[in-house]
This record gives C-alpha cells, sequence and structure tokens, in this order.
C-alpha cells in the first residue's frame, strides 16, 4: 500500500492508461507467460512494479517490470519492495548521481521510502540525514541508519544541514519546501522533488539556485513507460542487480508499516491516512 493508492482509495483520478484499480506493486506466482517471454516460467515466485491493478486475483504485467523474490524474503515482505526500491534508487542514484562520501537529506525519513532510501545510501557510503515529525519516528530513522535526525516541528532544518556543509542531495516528497531546500543544498546540490504533501506551489529564487549551480529535477515513476533509456525496465533490471543482494544477505531490510485483509475492501486503504 503506497501513498498513490490511498489517495486513488480516496477519490483522485489515476494516471492517463492506469487501471482504476488500486495496487502500484504485487508478488505472486507466474500463471502464464506472454509469447516471447523466457526470463520467467510459470508457477516461479516474483514480484512485481505495476501503474495500477495490483488489489486482484490476477494481474498481466509487462515482462520487463517483473524481479525475483529476493534471496530470505517472504512474499508478504516481497509484495511492498518493487515500488520503493524502483523509487529509491532511481532518484538517488541514476537521477542524482548519489554516492560515496556526498550527503543526503530526506525528507520524511520514516516514510516508506524515505526509510528505504536511508538504508541504500548508507549502503553507498553517503551520509544520510532526515526530517520527521515525531521523536518516535526520528528514532526509527536513527536504527535505520540515519546520522541527523530532525523534528520539523521543532527544529530549522536548513541550519542543521548547513551545520554540515549542505546537502550534496535532497529527496523531497513534500513540494513546498523550494526555497529552503535550495537554502539547505551544497554547490553543485541535487534536489529531487517526488511529492507535494506540502503543496504544489514554492517560491524559487533563481538567484540562490544559479550561485550554487545547483539543479532542481521533478520526477515520478508511475508515468513511466517500460522500455527506453528511462524506462522502467531499466529501472526494476538495476534494482535486481545492485538492491536485491542487499536485502538477500540482510544489509538492508523490508519496512512494513501494517498489514491489512485485502477481503476488508476500501476500509483497510482509508486506515493508512490515519
Amino acid at each position: 500500500m503506497n501513498r498513490a493508492d490511498l489517495l486513488q482509495a480516496a477519490g483522485s483520478t489515476p494516471p492517463p492508461g492506469a487501471s482504476e484499480t488500486i495496487g502500484l506493486e504485487v508478488s505472486g506466482e507466474v500463471a502464464a507467460v506472454g509469447d516471447g517471454v523466457s526470463d520467467w516460467t510459470v508457477g516461479q515466485q516474483v514480484c512485481a512494479l505495476l501503474a495500477g491493478g495490483g488489489y486482484a486475483e490476477y494481474v498481466a504485467v509487462p515482462a520487463p517490470q517483473v524481479l525475483p523474490i529476493p534471496d530470505g524474503v517472504d512474499l508478504v515482505d516481497a509484495a511492498g519492495l518493487p515500488e520503493v526500491a524502483c523509487t529509491v534508487w532511481s532518484n538517488l542514484v541514476q537521477t542524482a548521481g548519489l554516492g560515496e562520501g556526498q550527503q543526503l537529506l530526506v525528507h520524511g525519513g520514516a516514510s516508506g521510502v524515505g526509510s528505504h532510501a536511508i538504508q541504500v545510501a548508507r549502503q553507498l557510503g553517503a551520509w544520510v540525514a532526515v526530517t520527521a515529525g515525531s521523536e518516535a519516528k526520528l528514532a526509527f530513522c536513527r536504527e535505520l541508519g540515519a546520522e541527523v535526525t530532525i523534528n520539523y516541528h521543532e527544529e530549522d532544518f536548513v541550519a542543521r544541514i548547513l551545520e554540515a556543509g549542505g546537502a550534496d542531495v535532497i529527496l523531497d516528497i513534500m513540494g513546498g519546501y523550494l526555497d529552503r531546500n535550495i537554502d539547505a543544498l551544497a554547490n553543485d546540490g541535487r534536489l529531487i522533488v517526488i511529492g507535494m504533501q506540502g503543496g504544489v506551489k514554492g517560491e524559487l529564487n533563481l538567484g540562490k539556485l544559479i550561485g550554487k549551480r545547483a539543479a532542481v529535477i521533478g520526477t515520478a515513476l508511475r508515468g513511466r513507460p517500460v522500455d527506453g533509456p528511462r524506462g522502467k525496465g531499466v529501472v526494476v533490471t538495476a534494482v535486481t542487480e545492485k538492491v536485491w543482494p542487499m536485502l538477500g544477505d540482510g544489509r538492508i531490510k523490508p519496512v512494513i508499516g501494517a498489514g491489512a485483509d485485502p477481503a476488508g475492501g476500501r476500509g483497510a486503504p482509508a486506515a493508512g491516512f490515519g
């Protein structure tokens, strides 16, 4: 269950071409394969990245969006991995170029994307700071490896990040922090905006942006094509090769907030807003 699922369940419209049924990721057994598909066999346990439609007994998935189940991960936990893993890898690595010794700020560190981003970034050798809204969430982020945790209700995240020299990369699910994020960037920093929970508009001082030689990049995974150099297939291949081994040997772990019986209907998704 992802935030996009919750929003769609609450009445928002899915992107053009996406299913009216919620569900951006699944796990299960291959029931059939299409002509020319040789990587997957009937009965094989897999998980998959979808544009929608996952809350169903059967789904049709483009073969490039199917992933094996990571070693040591069961089907339940695997169902919650494709969307978050592909979102984090495509943004932090393929788009922002995060690497060893760089500094990352994650807004919403206790979220699904945030919790996965902390773990992956630490494995890449990056220093990680996060924002969250409660001490319990900050403690959770520290358990995952965050080195600086900031309660955004009580502290100025810009000041804390600048004390450390500024962020090379900021992963932002909020959107409305635009100008303050530019303040928090180091020179040549990259701001990756993937959500709008804090608002759809923000002021931007172009002088600050130019002075820092910074980049602001807005991106989304759901609407990408399957194929092409920035398609979902390329992301899935990289996640399978780079992230799945980290899960297999325990360097990173799936984070599941809660479980619910799909038979509970729309009531179960609605609970996610609490």
